[in-house]
């Protein structure tokens, strides 16, 4: 059961969210917040696997919520997704930095919706298309910042963290690198402990602003 935390400060958002996700018999709503300093409280409450959580909310946002929660050990088994009628670069760019798994428009289909609470709760990174886009872009105009701990990655690891960053999922990462995909899962989990990602959200990050990986003109497109 996907245990899911719910943070919006508006209550007809979350009454909508919850009705969609209790329909569903492998998704339960735990718990409501009003804003992210509640939001950061009941996650420590309930433990939950996902925080469904608004940008833009009085006292505390999503982003510094985001942070909380992601700086805490006992939530690491907690993945936020963060949820916006938005799609600015500056609001992606923090609250991937900041340690979200992922990142949605509130105007998403309500399928694509719940796919994506699974989707976040296997631990793999979540972003729209058109966010990943606007991301991507972000990183062709700034000069790469040097990261030494990418030196300590395997020849394998690199490429698999480059597959990762393209957007692959780790039965794609093996199939591209001709190995099982235990094998991957297993390289791209220790590239995530080597460059201390929390999740594959954040993995992407690193490998943009390193410069591991270069957008290419089909990637913005």
């Amino acid at each position: 059961m996907i245990r899911v935390l719910l943070v919006d400060d508006q209550p007809l958002i979350r009454s909508g969210f919850r009705a969609l996700l209790e329909a569903e018999d492998d998704i339960e709503v735990v718990a409501e917040a009003a804003n992210g300093a509640e939001g950061v409280s009941l996650a420590r409450a309930h433990l939950p696997d996902i925080a469904l959580v608004d940008v833009q909310m009085p006292e505390v946002d999503g982003i510094e919520a985001t942070r909380r929660i992601a700086a805490d050990p006992a939530l690491a088994g907690t993945h936020v997704v963060i949820l916006t009628n938005y799609g600015l670069d500056e609001y992606v760019f923090h609250a991937l930095k900041a340690g979200a798994a992922g990142f949605l428009v509130k105007d998403v289909q309500p399928e694509d919706f719940l796919h994506a609470v699974r989707v976040a709760a296997r631990g793999d990174a979540l972003l729209a298309p058109s966010i990943t886009r606007r991301l991507i872009d972000r990183y062709v105009s700034q000069p790469p910042r040097q990261d030494r701990s990418l030196e300590h990655l395997t020849t394998r690891e690199r490429e698999a963290v480059v597959l990762v960053a393209r957007g692959l999922s780790n039965d794609e990462v093996a199939a591209s690198m001709v190995i099982s995909p235990l094998t991957a899962k297993t390289h791209v989990n220790r590239a995530m402990a080597k460059l201390h990602a929390r999740d594959r959200a954040q993995l992407v990050v690193i490998a943009y602003e390193s410069g591991l990986v270069v957008p290419q003109t089909s990637d913005r497109g």
